[in-house]
């Protein structure tokens, strides 16, 4: 398996067939290789939850202000 973990082989290849390469893939790779794989999953995961939170934090940085209502009782 490669260290950037897998990528497919054929882009022609049916779903089944592209299962069947994957499994045999994983059932062949070494404990490291599985190591680095999940190190880049994990990396990749954090990376992209970092830049949605980023950008949501820009984009609700403007608050909305509502006029203030007051009511008099008698």
């Amino acid at each position: 398996m490669a260290p950037e973990c897998r990528k497919k082989k054929s882009e022609d290849a049916t779903f089944l067939a592209d299962l069947r390469d994957h499994f045999d893939e994983f059932i062949h790779a070494s404990m490291d290789e599985h190591k680095e794989c999940f190190k880049k999953t994990m990396k990749k995961l954090f990376g992209m939850s970092k830049a949605v939170a980023e950008k949501n934090s820009e984009s609700t940085g403007i608050e909305s202000v509502l006029p203030l209502q007051t009511s008099v009782s008698k």
